[in-house]
């Protein structure tokens, strides 16, 4: 909760108290710049007694948080970029990477420069991430061949639930366990 000290605040404290909350927030979490926003925004809205019109609030948030852009704190362009890099390392598909970031309010022209140097990087990424994810849930071709059969079609429900096409999944299916062996040990 916000302390009050004097019921009459000014506006150069308040929008002190806005950056304040913002620079504990980015230490805790690196959020993007809507992330941050939306944080902001339920912070001081849900807050009674606030001398400053609920109105001029959102003018505030953006003032405070066009100084964090500008000082170098917050940048969409570096949040996508290492947010997708991490999930990138955790098995996820393009599609995937590219939802999570439309989730966090990344803006279309950052996501799409990140989602075009990774396949710049790597063309075939929705494959090799697809491997991550049959070793990581044990499923195709990490099986034993006598129970890939049972378990096909169960097991091109989780990769298309993970995001990956129709046409990665069923590549990824018929490898033969040994050419997977070769990949897990290349990745």
């Amino acid at each position: 909760m916000i302390p009050i000290k004097n019921k009459k605040k000014n506006l150069e404290a308040t929008i002190e108290e806005m950056r304040k909350f913002a620079f504990n927030y980015i230490d805790k979490f690196a959020p993007s710049k809507q992330q941050l926003k939306i944080y902001l925004l339920k912070k001081y809205l849900n807050f009674k007694e606030a001398n400053v019109k609920k109105s001029n609030i959102s003018d505030l948030i953006d003032i405070v948080i066009e100084n964090l852009e500008k000082s170098k704190f917050i940048n969409d362009k570096y949040y996508s970029e290492s947010k997708a890099k991490s999930l990138i390392q955790k098995g996820s598909s393009i599609n995937k990477i590219r939802n999570y970031l439309i989730n966090k309010g990344v803006g279309k022209k950052y996501i799409q420069n990140t989602i075009d140097g990774i396949q710049e990087r790597n063309e075939d990424q929705d494959f090799f991430s697809a491997i991550k994810v049959c070793k990581k849930k044990r499923i195709g071709p990490s099986r034993d061949d006598s129970n890939r059969p049972l378990f096909y079609k169960k097991d091109m429900g989780v990769l298309a639930r993970s995001g990956f096409d129709l046409e990665v999944s069923k590549r990824v299916m018929d490898i033969e366990k040994e050419e997977y062996l070769k990949i897990i040990n290349f990745l």
